[in-house]
């Protein structure tokens, strides 16, 4: 074997062990990523499993019978705020627009005047 056959042989080698080793660290990290995907779709259905719909069934059932129902039982959800709060106030504001400077009057407004139609005479 000559030096170029042996330096081909090491390369094709070398190379194999990398595109080895890049299949194992891809496999590897895959696996990862389902594993932290399983683990966080399990943790979100834990915590849908802790909430009950609103309005329940019963409540549905009494709202079908003709029962009022001022206020539903709590569904288990976080309390909900009902006043407003702008995530930045710093940054919503209302802006007061106010006419452009300049004359006031109309007067100065010009317009393309239309000219009214020529009279035909009849023959």
């Amino acid at each position: 074997m000559t030096d170029q056959d042996q330096a081909a042989a090491k390369r094709a080698e070398e190379q194999a062990a990398a595109t080895k080793k890049r299949d194992e660290d891809t496999r590897k990290r895959l696996a990862e990523e389902r594993d932290a995907r399983q683990k966080e779709r399990e943790e979100r259905m834990a915590e849908n499993a802790k909430v009950k719909p609103t309005p329940t069934q019963e409540e549905n059932d009494l709202a079908k019978s003709g029962v009022h129902i001022a206020e539903h039982e709590p569904d288990g959800s976080p309390e909900q705020s009902t006043e407003h709060h702008p995530a930045n106030p710093d940054k919503h504001r209302t802006r007061e627009t106010k006419p452009a400077q300049g004359s006031q009057s109309r007067a100065d407004y010009s317009t393309r005047t239309s000219n009214p139609a020529s009279t035909h005479k009849a023959e």
